[in-house]
């Protein structure tokens, strides 16, 4: 059928990176293979209600075995860079010490197939699969979690820096540290709010020691990491919803990215900061956070509406859900906004030290379902092609965007979601590890066909 394209690849740039991310724990598998140790999402999803139908990480999509074969996906839907992560259980099974000779040779070979067809790689070194041996000894809350994370990184660098010179340091902290420590719902499964804040100092630590690691080691090397961001809307404009929708911000938005950037903690809502601070936490060694990134990712999926909320510790705030406001919205319920995904990426572009972005996941679930071996998945084309005029307009402001990639190649394990919630361009059926490309993929490939011809209809 005919797809009509408003925008065309070229119009990026030549040089643009268009790319798919996966992840290790969502898609390797493996889990117990070649010496690889558990890591916290292997133990974390065995917990009863943990996970949508109790599913685990495994077998995923047994990337471990077919990496050859979804490859050959990446390159024939067009993309020219992959972006995936590095297991540290596969790596340091022991979480520190001597590293995995079998699981340097595997991610050898997953950065050589890359390379070999032409695919620049991305490396991600820590997407939320903590070693559980670490976790053991207090995870991200440990005062030796970055030495650890030093010392993985100083591993990877050094086993695949002659290859891989695009590096991002650490996948979305305040996801993993707000889910993981303080609410409860990712693993470990901690509900504390001094763990959330010990794992937050500790993680802004690990996103610059880890990316200075990276340069000394990396001749170079192009060093980034990702934060999760979104618009946040006041519900209404009464004084209290907007104090909320600050704190929310701050939170969600600024707590990672600002001592990168060397302004420290944020501390402009000082109600905030100081119940954090009576908790003990000493927000010091602000030079340490400092690391002059060559690019940030940003991955933005919604915007949240908030309201304030008495009721909620800290932050005096819940989102209002997009069914309940009757906007468009995702099988996830989350809204989608192309109009907010401009906004909050036009916001950190005016942070003085940012020098390029990249969008580093960008996607949607829906309920998608395969018939006589199609999935149609119309939803899914126009979400992407929404995003990506939306994109191109901010280049067309001069913005530095040099990158774009969908969230995700295919169907996966999605962390509490488990396998219910499906983002990929292809199918998979994971009884079978049977794969399917859909609509969406097809889209993909015609868009990327035409990078360079400068052709806007294209027939799929």
């Amino acid at each position: 059928m005919p797809v009509e394209h408003p925008l065309s690849a070229q119009m990026f740039g030549d040089d643009f990176h268009f790319g798919v991310a996966i992840s290790a724990a969502q898609n390797e598998g493996a889990i117990l293979e070649d010496g690889r140790s558990h890591s916290v999402w292997d133990v974390f999803s065995r917990k009863k209600t943990a996970t949508r139908k109790g599913a685990g990480p495994y077998p995923a999509c047994d990337f471990y075995h077919r990496y050859k074969e979804d490859l050959l996906l990446v390159k024939a839907l067009g993309f020219n860079s992959f972006r995936f992560s590095i297991s540290w259980s596969r790596i340091l099974p022991d979480g520190s010490g001597k590293a995995n000779p079998a699981g340097i040779a595997y991610y050898n070979d997953v950065i050589n197939e890359c390379l070999r067809l032409g695919l620049t790689p991305f490396v991600t070194i820590y997407h939320w699969d903590l070693p559980q041996v670490l976790q053991q000894e207090g995870g991200w809350v440990s005062p030796l979690i970055n030495r650890w994370f030093r010392h993985f990184a100083r591993i990877c660098a050094k086993a695949f820096g002659d290859r891989v010179k695009n590096w991002l340091i650490l996948n979305e902290p305040a996801a993993f540290t707000t889910l993981g420590y303080l609410v409860g719902k990712h693993a470990p499964g901690k509900r504390s709010l001094d763990a959330y804040l010990k794992s937050v100092q500790h993680a802004v630590l690990a996103q610059s020691e880890g990316a200075a690691m990276i340069r000394a080691q990396v001749p170079g090397a192009r060093i980034g990491t990702t934060f999760s961001c979104s618009e946040v809307i006041p519900f209404s404009s009464r004084e209290e919803d907007l104090a909320a929708a600050s704190r929310v911000d701050l939170l969600m938005n600024r707590i990672f990215i600002e001592p990168l950037l060397g302004m420290g903690f944020p501390e402009d809502d000082r109600g905030l900061m100081e119940k954090m601070n009576r908790r003990n936490l000493t927000w010091k060694h602000a030079e340490k956070m400092q690391f002059g990134m060559d690019f940030i990712g940003l991955q933005n999926y919604f915007p949240v509406v908030i309201k304030h909320n008495p009721f909620i510790p800290l932050v005096q705030a819940s989102p209002v859900k997009a069914s309940d406001r009757k906007v468009p919205h995702t099988s996830l319920g989350w809204e989608i906004n192309p109009g907010a995904f401009k906004n909050i990426i036009r916001r950190f572009s005016q942070y003085d030290g940012i020098k390029e972005l990249m969008i580093t996941e960008n996607g949607a679930a829906f309920k998608d379902s395969l018939n006589r071996g199609r999935v149609q998945d119309d939803a899914r084309i126009a979400y992407y092609r929404d995003h990506l005029t939306a994109l191109l307009q901010l280049k067309q402001e001069g913005m530095n965007i040099t990158g774009y990639f969908a969230w995700t190649l295919m169907d996966n394990f999605e962390w509490a979601e488990g396998y219910e919630a499906r983002f990929g361009l292809v199918h998979v059926d994971h009884a079978t590890q049977v794969r399917t490309i859909k609509d969406s993929g097809y889209w993909w490939r015609a868009f990327l066909e035409y990078q360079g011809k400068g052709q806007h209809a294209v027939r799929i």
